[in-house]
């Protein structure tokens, strides 16, 4: 790498939090500041489903009576492809995670600078924290629905309709948490498991 690059790179951070079961969470993310000096706010921000909309497709679903079900994309981030050459420095004991997960590969890239382990490693997806991570995702799942025969609606970015057995189903989403509904329990059924196979199912 080039000392530009090593300049630029982006530590990588963990976080750790307990969630109300028990157990414990880990989170691994890039520290996305210094993206701040060279990306544009329009290329990084990703639109939501607008409060309005939410709120009106809940109405409709209580109106038409509706199967409504929610669910939440796992690892939603790392699902896209990164678009750009993001570099990622990791340091101290978190190279050891790696190294253990693919010795070969990553062992000879391993350096030593005041007697701490260094490794940089380039970004091949959307990793959270990165500034254009949502972003990123939102198009990727756009598309998919948009594969399906889902069509964007014309006011809410995140929202899409197709006509499935003679009745709407409609998808909302907020980042990685979606909201479908339709009037057939086994239309919504179906929809929840294309998006495990997918996307996975969360653990």
């Amino acid at each position: 790498m080039r000392r530009k690059e090593k300049e630029d790179a982006l530590k990588y951070l963990m976080f750790l939090t307990k969630k109300q079961c028990g157990r414990i969470k880990g989170r691994s993310c890039a520290g996305g500041r210094k993206q701040r000096t060279n990306t544009h706010c329009d290329d990084a921000s990703s639109p939501t489903v607008s409060i309005a909309a939410l709120l009106l497709s809940c109405v409709i679903n209580a109106k038409e009576n509706r199967d409504v079900a929610t669910l939440d994309v796992p690892n939603a981030f790392m699902q896209a492809n990164m678009d750009k050459l993001i570099n990622m420095k990791i340091e101290g004991s978190m190279t050891e995670i790696p190294m253990k997960i693919k010795p070969a590969l990553y062992q000879k890239h391993l350096r030593s600078v005041g007697g701490n382990p260094l490794l940089y490693v380039r970004l091949k997806k959307a990793l959270y924290g990165t500034m254009r991570a949502a972003l990123l995702f939102r198009e990727n799942l756009s598309d998919t629905l948009q594969e399906w025969g889902f069509e964007i609606n014309t006011y809410d970015w995140c929202m899409v309709n197709k006509e499935i057995d003679g009745s709407q189903c409609t998808i909302v989403w907020h980042v990685d948490d979606l909201k479908i509904s339709h009037a057939k329990n086994e239309v919504v059924t179906a929809l929840i498991n294309r998006v495990q196979d997918k996307y996975g199912k969360k653990q």
